[in-house]
């Protein structure tokens, strides 16, 4: 990696918070991703269920939306879109508020989309069976 200068701008993009999986119910997406591939249930909503790897925090997020996404975290949604937008790439929806953050579907300048999440609200609370029971701040 070269050495950056100090007109070099620090990366936008923070890690992979998630990948989005369409299942046909969360109770035959845990049985698949977590009973028979071993991911560890982290959280789980009335509407999807984030599921844990085996090394570092990027999740499976399983719900029967229908679609195949990547969410990519950022310090600040609304901060990021600006440089995003100036860089060539293009608000698809959003932003919007998640229960942890805000969100936002981008498209870089070939067409790819994903998502840009932000957790500025905070992050899940848990019960004894991961049930979301509510969001503190980090």
């Amino acid at each position: 990696m070269k050495n950056r200068d100090k007109n070099t701008k620090l990366p936008l993009f923070e890690n992979i918070d998630c990948i989005h999986i369409r299942v046909a119910d969360l109770d035959s997406g845990l049985e698949f991703y977590q009973n028979a591939l071993g991911l560890n249930l982290l959280w789980r909503t009335k509407h999807a269920c984030g599921l844990g790897m085996k090394t570092g925090d990027t999740e499976i997020v399983i719900s029967k939306e229908d679609y195949l996404m990547v969410d990519v975290k950022v310090e600040n949604v609304e901060k990021a879109l600006t440089t995003f937008v100036n860089a060539g790439g293009e608000v698809k929806d959003g932003p919007f508020d998640i229960d942890v953050g805000k969100c936002a579907v981008v498209a870089d300048a070939w067409g790819n989309q994903y998502c840009l999440l932000d957790t500025t609200k905070g992050t899940y609370d848990t019960d004894a069976d991961n049930l979301a029971i509510g969001v503190s701040k980090k």
